[in-house]
């Protein structure tokens, strides 16, 4: 199966650090931006986002959640 920029993905749950969501229903009405990261480039990832948290507003403003997933196991 490939996913191309702008096609619907697949919907799916899983257990995140704010506890178990299902996708389409996380969701909801906005934009969603899903990347996947390796171990270490999740950890920088998320340093990165407690260092420049300020950021979120910008993508609220644009009506838009994000998302990462661990590719490790």
């Amino acid at each position: 199966m490939s996913v191309r920029i702008g096609d619907e993905a697949p919907d799916f749950t899983a257990e995140t650090t704010e506890g178990k969501i299902r996708f389409h229903e996380w969701i909801g009405d906005k934009w969603a931006v899903l990347f996947l990261a390796s171990e270490g480039l999740h950890a920088r990832l998320h340093h990165r986002a407690r260092l420049h948290g300020r950021s979120q507003p910008e993508f609220d403003k644009r009506n838009t959640k994000i998302i990462g997933l661990s590719v490790d196991p």
